[in-house]
């Protein structure tokens, strides 16, 4: 932080000091863990359901000594297969194992109940499909990734499936080339860190994930799992919406994401893109709409993202050289942050965007700038200029300067006494006769004038 020479700096340091102590007290942060449990092998179906090496089949259940409901895998084992099975109405006991290629239709009112214990049903024939058809009551050991729904093999269909009272809702492994859409998910009543994972990838490619309702889970995941297309999904009150952790070229578009305290993160991975999204109420010590962490190539265009505690963090990112962070015709409204930089990188494209109602538009921690990224056409809804040729592009550059944010970017337990009266004052006097340089976060040289068609007021 550069101050002016004519006044020392203590001042201004000083009140930061004090502010940030107080804030250690008054305030606490949990964290959020950014790498879900690792994926452990799995004991036989009669007590967890495998989750075993790639080559490992998933035993024969043994039977589940329930004289009480019918066990559905002795209908599974009658039927051909190629063929569809049509059960009649009714509850069924679990586990079952589908080995074969086989059409399960529950539309009669089929539920199968795993009795509290392992994992309910276990697709692994490939070129099957289940549908319209309720599991529930999994078991609860994570040890053991105990699910309702496990997808072990290529080119199978789930739809309109309902999940509930299952610790994870569906797990795919090395299964590429699934269609996953139309089903309600939900997990074990548990608190948010000790629910399952409502839909997992793991090294699994080129599936379609589409529809689905997500409700009070953990996360969606998707570990070294490229290709896939998250289209049209809904979730609430879970953890993170979707987590990607060295994935490649993932697609999420015409989701609407409201109430989870992470909307979409990306680590690690690269390409793809996150387009024509809502996220909403991504809240908490941690919320935020969309993040990067080392993340390269991605392009974030269309989406609606407001009432969130930041709208977009990028942190080391874009992190290949030469690569980018394109955030384009965006809607960035009424968040604490609107777009937070960890530092000040390089490689972000920010153009289109239309920053509205965001208690800080842009944030720099250190109170660094963010001039080496390149900023054009964003409306600012703070924009101090005139448009005299009614081209609709300002007269002049829009600049965001940091007076007393420097505070709180360069000392972030401060943030707890933003917008106080004291900071607010302090911000007043600053902006009013500078005791210190203030930092130039960025600058927009053709700042749009009139907010765009169709932004909310």
């Amino acid at each position: 932080m550069k101050f002016a020479a004519s006044l020392p700096s203590l001042s201004l340091r000083g009140a930061a000091l004090a502010l940030s102590l107080a804030a250690g007290v008054a305030a606490g942060a949990a964290l959020i863990d950014d790498d879900p449990a690792p994926v452990r092998g799995g004991q036989g179906m009669g007590q967890p359901a495998n989750w075993g090496s790639a080559d490992q089949a998933t035993p024969r259940p043994a039977a589940p000594h329930r004289g009480d409901i019918p066990w559905f895998q002795d209908l599974v084992d009658r039927a051909p297969a190629g063929s569809v099975l049509k059960p009649p109405a009714g509850t069924y006991a679990g586990p079952v194992v589908i080995d074969k290629p086989l059409t399960i239709d529950g539309g009669n009112g089929v539920v199968i109940d795993g009795g509290g214990k392992g994992t309910v049903l276990v697709m692994e024939g490939g070129e099957s499909t289940l549908r319209d058809i309720r599991l529930t009551n999994s078991g609860a050991s994570h040890d053991s990734d105990d699910a309702c729904l496990n997808l072990r093999k290529h080119n199978n269909t789930v739809e309109r499936v309902t999940i509930d009272n299952c610790l994870f809702g569906i797990d795919l492994k090395l299964a590429n080339g699934n269609v996953v859409r139309d089903n309600r998910i939900s997990s074990k009543p548990f608190d948010l860190g000790t629910r399952g994972d409502a839909l997992r990838l793991w090294y699994s490619s080129n599936n379609r994930i589409e529809g689905n309702q997500i409700v009070d889970s953990r996360d969606m995941v998707a570990w070294y799992s490229n290709d896939n297309l998250y289209l049209n999904n809904v979730g609430r009150r879970s953890r993170y919406s979707i987590h990607f952790m060295f994935a490649a070229r993932n697609i999420v578009e015409g989701n609407r994401f409201y109430d989870n305290a992470v909307g979409v993160y990306v680590m690690y991975s690269g390409g793809g893109a996150i387009r024509n999204n809502v996220f909403s109420h991504a809240t908490g010590a941690t919320g935020m709409a969309i993040g990067f962490k080392e993340a390269s190539d991605v392009v974030v265009e269309g989406n609606e993202i407001i009432y969130c505690g930041t709208g977009i963090t990028s942190d080391i990112s874009p992190f290949e050289p030469g690569s980018t962070l394109v955030i384009r015709n965006n809607r960035i409204a009424f968040n604490v942050i609107g777009i937070r930089f960890v530092s000040d990188r390089e490689g972000h494209v920010i153009e289109g965007n239309s920053f509205e109602g965001n208690m800080s538009h842009v944030a720099v921690d250190g109170a660094a700038g963010a001039m080496s990224n390149r900023w054009r056409g964003n409306y600012w809804d703070d924009y101090q200029g005139f448009d005299r040729n009614r081209d609709n592009v300002g007269d002049r550059a829009h600049e965001h300067y940091a007076y007393a944010d420097q505070i709180w970017m360069e000392f972030p337990a401060a943030r707890f006494f933003r917008n106080s009266p004291v900071l607010e004052s302090l911000d007043f006097l600053e902006r009013l006769a500078p005791f210190s340089t203030p930092t130039l976060i960025l600058r927009d040289e053709a700042p749009i004038f009139n907010k765009p068609a169709g932004a909310k007021s």
